[in-house]
């Protein structure tokens, strides 16, 4: 099995937005393994390219969606500087461009001062986190009518496609028992004004911070470059994850933390 050239092709169709039928239906030995290391022959293409990562994306936290798609477990890839914006306000317009069937999902962004340890304590995980932001990540997938597994998900960049990343708010702003606040929190997801989906801090595997610790894990067991000082993760969707189009307006309404919504229009 060539990964060079699975990653090559994966690439390419990533650049343009093209389809690609699923490589766990080509491969019939294109295993967890596998897909990392293309996912990984991706990543340094695009250092290649001049694109500076700034943090991680952790997929599938959400188990509500494990039987929508067919997985089991989260994933996890880099994000670019390339890829993330930051809002300068609450709205913002996206261009979907290039995007291979888009979705969105609100999401819980941490930033951390300090590499996180490896610990099941979501207290532990705090500790080394200096703000944290409400995001929106626009997910995408390049094989049609998103029908995948979940090896064909990893070596898709864990569908990663942008992160929009609210107003961050100082861990010491957001008030007492700041795990709790974050496993307890409440979104509200709407579209043209019309709520499609509530959804909850929990949703993430637990907690965002659980999340966290998870990922932590499994770098340590994949022996992949740990989370440094000055690194983001955001921590996987609160909400189902659903298709956007050019003309649409979403936005979101957070409750029990002081995290800002956030209103995007789609462009194409």
């Amino acid at each position: 099995m060539n990964l060079q050239a699975i990653a090559d092709e994966m690439k390419a169709a990533q650049d343009v937005g093209g389809p690609l039928a699923p490589l766990s239906a080509r491969l019939g030995e294109f295993g967890h393994d596998a897909a990392y290391e293309v996912a990984r022959l991706i990543h340094e293409a695009r250092l290649r390219e001049g694109a500076t990562p700034v943090g991680r994306k952790i997929g599938f936290t959400n188990r509500d969606t494990w039987t929508v798609y067919g997985v089991h477990e989260p994933i996890w890839a880099h994000v670019y500087d390339t890829t993330v914006v930051r809002l300068a306000g609450p709205r913002l317009t996206c261009r979907l461009g290039t995007l291979a069937e888009p979705r969105i999902e609100p999401e819980i962004v941490l930033h951390f001062r300090s590499a996180p340890p490896a610990s099941d304590d979501p207290r532990a995980v705090l500790a080394c986190v200096d703000w944290i932001a409400h995001g929106i990540e626009i997910v995408q997938s390049h094989f049609p009518g998103w029908k995948f597994r979940a090896v064909d998900t990893i070596a898709d960049s864990s569908l990663h496609g942008r992160l929009l990343v609210g107003e961050p708010q100082p861990v010491e702003r957001l008030g007492a028992d700041v795990a709790s606040r974050l496993e307890c929190c409440t979104v509200a997801l709407s579209c043209q004004g019309e709520v499609r989906d509530r959804g909850c801090g929990a949703n993430a595997l637990g907690s965002p911070l659980k999340a966290t610790a998870h990922l932590v894990s499994v770098l340590a067991k994949q022996r992949a470059t740990p989370l440094q000082a000055g690194e983001l993760v955001t921590t996987g969707t609160l909400t189902q994850a659903f298709p956007v189009h050019a003309g649409e307006t979403w936005s979101t309404v957070l409750d029990g933390i002081a995290l800002p919504g956030i209103t995007v229009a789609f462009d194409a």
